[in-house]
């Protein structure tokens, strides 16, 4: 079967834009084939920094041909649907259909459509310049003198040529030659810009990868990398080194070499007093370089891995020399940034009054920066004030968590103050990433507690699924306290996330508070904290609103369901355990983990899986005699009980009632699911022999009342009737 071969070559398309527009390239392309009646076997996208790639191989020659039967309307109907039909149809006229006769139905028209099969070369030429045309580049330019014509090409840089070739392997392959905007596709394209500037001319995928090889130009992104990341390694061991590995950036500079040759630079040794984040995240940031490091250290050495698109004559002496001199260059502004933060800041005395509102003290460099990120009234959020009143807000929230928590108050509260202190250092304000990371080394070098230096740094953890959550209880603390204002602040404005679409990353902020409460075991209560720190929020921004009103807090606490359920879900519970635990005014979220992780284990055993057929038959029962206003008595009258069935079921549920109701007072969820267990007999046997719907009213209340014991009993443990099965 024939293969296609499809390159689209550019200027420099930027790194972080190369594998999601190849993965693009392929879907759009492969979609539309599928769309015109195609088939293939298999389809792999490429991509350089100059080009995107497609190899689709086993590419059916031809579409099949399609007959298709489209019924119309009856013979005797009106003229307007009669002439839809035959719209929909593509006939020109109503001779052209066929009557087919119903026996119930009578007679109506059919219109049989045949549409011939096509090539495949007409369809790849038909689909690609709408694909092209239309592609989903982030940014995308015009150029040239086309440029000023309405509806011209938009690429995300200059395209500069196509290649498409299509055949099979042991036939001669034929260029598709469509055309957009004058770039006529063929089967000649260039390799590496310096090295092999000349044309080159291919036939089908396998010359290709290594007519450009040849030509100075390794195709696979995936083994480009491979090159960077061991020759990397080799060169640092050869050193004593090794190599500070790092696979964003390793990511971003295979995306800018087609040829990498890979190289080791060097700065001054002074440079190293420079805290290493920083050193790390100036080479990186400015220069795409790696960092080493002794082996089997953490400190760093002042030899960096550089990457270059260029087999130089000269073993890369002069591009080692080019890159030593910005990085030195570099380095000397972080060196600058990492002195000025430690020292005064030269207005203290317009700082006095936010210094005495947080009890900063400003002999330190750190409280310096507080008390200035105060004054200058740095806004957070339009509506929600300076960065000053978020740090009070979140001061108050962490004193509501201290205690639950088990922190210490004091160090709690100056952790809380400090917290975002280095948002005024130089050191953050070059390099953003490392808010947090600065503010602790500035804290340990004033001589913070060690529980606060570190709470400064971890408050903003966990930032993803796979960071980790912090470890000190004043960390805990901070983090909780940060993430709960962050939310309930934007609740409190109605700047919800809505679809896909949370640019305040809020999602994220309560898979944090989740992540921490349940991987610390942390019993925090949210429902009361919600509510007193919104009232605190709408006093602060002026909102008029019914303070007796919850929906807000409510609101907000179903938010924190929903991330739950699909955290605990992700985690392998199922769904219908998660929902019989959860009420809507569940608010200590730890507690709803530890009901579903002992409902898991008891539902899933023979007792469990028993017990739950007989509670769903007395719950259902009992809730279709509800509906219906069947008179149940308020409590079970002993007197009424005329079996022994249904005495000895009475009997087991105050029992099992009064020892689940301890059990879960003491948070021992397994010993509640145990008690229980022991309804299992005496339920099964009450269906077995008694009547529930007897024809004496009294008593039929009263065994009705007995189902809603059951249902009360089960319900302190979990809502049986939501559970499958």
């Amino acid at each position: 079967m024939p293969n296609l071969l499809l390159e689209l070559r550019s200027e420099e398309i930027p790194a972080r834009m190369q594998r999601k527009a190849a993965g693009d390239l392929k879907k759009l392309l492969t979609d539309a084939l599928v769309e015109a009646g195609l088939t293939y076997e298999g389809a792999r996208e490429y991509w350089t920094p100059r080009r995107l790639a497609l190899d689709i191989h086993g590419l059916t020659a031809r579409s099949a041909d399609i007959r298709e039967e489209r019924k119309g309307p009856r013979t005797d109907a009106n003229e307007k649907a009669i002439e839809g039909f035959l719209r929909g149809a593509g006939l020109s006229s109503i001779a052209e259909a066929q009557v087919v006769s119903d026996p119930k139905k009578g007679d109506f028209y059919v219109a049989v459509i045949s549409k011939p099969g096509r090539g495949a070369e007409e369809i790849i030429a038909e689909v690609m310049p709408g694909i092209i045309r239309d592609f989903p580049w982030p940014k995308s330019m015009r150029w040239g003198k086309a440029s000023s014509q309405p509806g011209s090409l938009r690429w995300v840089r200059p395209l500069q040529s196509i290649v498409c070739t299509f055949g099979s392997e042991h036939e001669e392959t034929v260029v598709i030659p469509f055309e957009i905007d004058g770039i006529v596709a063929s089967n000649v394209t260039y390799g590496h810009r310096f090295h092999a500037p000349d044309a080159i001319t291919v036939k089908r995928f396998d010359d290709y990868v290594s007519s450009l090889e040849k030509a100075k130009v390794i195709l696979d992104a995936e083994r480009r990398k491979d090159i960077i990341l061991h020759d990397a390694r080799d060169i640092a061991f050869a050193s004593g080194l090794e190599l500070v590995e790092d696979e964003g950036l390793l990511e971003e500079v295979s995306g800018l070499v087609e040829w990498p040759q890979v190289l080791m630079g060097s700065f001054e040794e002074d440079y190293l007093s420079i805290p290493s984040e920083i050193i790390r995240l100036t080479i990186k940031t400015n220069q795409k370089c790696f960092v080493t490091r002794k082996q089997g250290e953490e400190t760093l050495s002042n030899k960096f891995i550089l990457v270059s698109n260029i087999q130089a004559t000269d073993g890369g002496k002069e591009i080692i020399h080019g890159n030593g001199k910005v990085v030195r260059a570099r380095l000397s502004d972080a060196l600058h940034f990492w002195k000025r933060d430690q020292g005064s800041l030269p207005d203290l005395e317009t700082l006095e009054a936010s210094a005495k509102k947080f009890s900063l003290d400003l002999a330190k460099p750190l409280d310096q920066r507080m008390a200035k990120l105060d004054a200058l009234h740095v806004t957070f959020h339009a509506k929600l004030g300076t960065q000053g009143d978020r740090v009070e807000r979140i001061r108050a929230m962490a004193t509501k968590i201290a205690m639950p928590v088990g922190a210490d108050y004091k160090v709690v509260d100056r952790a809380a103050v400090l917290c975002k202190a280095d948002l005024r250092t130089e050191a953050v304000g070059e390099f953003p990433e490392l808010q947090g990371v600065m503010g602790r080394k500035y804290a340990a070098l004033q001589g913070e507690d060690v529980s606060v230096s570190t709470a400064i740094e971890d408050h903003y953890k966990p930032q993803g699924p796979s960071d980790r959550v912090p470890d000190d209880k004043v960390a805990i603390t901070v983090a909780l306290a940060d993430k709960l204002d962050t939310l309930i602040g934007f609740w409190a404005i109605d700047e919800k996330p809505t679809g896909s679409k949370d640019p305040f990353a809020l999602r994220r902020a309560a898979l944090g508070i989740i992540r921490i409460l349940l991987e610390k075991r942390a019993r925090v209560t949210l429902l009361p904290r919600i509510v007193s720190h919104m009232q605190r929020i709408d006093m602060d921004i002026g909102a008029n609103v019914d303070t007796d009103d919850l929906t807000r807090q409510l609101d907000l606490l179903s938010f924190f369901h929903d991330r739950l359920k699909v955290y605990l879900r992700e985690q392998g519970a199922r769904y219908d355990l998660i929902d019989a635990v959860l009420t809507p005014e569940s608010d200590d979220l730890l507690m709803v983990a530890r009901r579903v992780e002992a409902l898991t284990a008891f539902i899933t055993s023979e007792d469990g899986i028993n017990l739950l057929a007989g509670t769903k038959r007395a719950t259902q029962l009992l809730a279709a005699e509800e509906k219906k206003g069947t008179v149940v008595a308020d409590g079970v009258s002993e007197a009424l009980l005329k079996l022994d069935t249904e005495k000895e079921l009475f009997a087991a549920i105050t029992k099992a009632s009064s020892e689940a109701a301890g059990a879960v007072a003491h948070e021992d969820f397994r010993s509640a699911m145990e008690a229980l267990s022991k309804l299992r007999a005496p339920v099964d046997r009450f269906f077995t022999d008694v009547l529930v719907n007897d024809e004496d009213a009294a008593i039929r209340a009263n065994r009705l009342a007995l189902l809603r014991m059951i249902r009360a009993a089960t319900g302190t443990v979990a809502d049986f009737s939501k559970i499958a099965g």
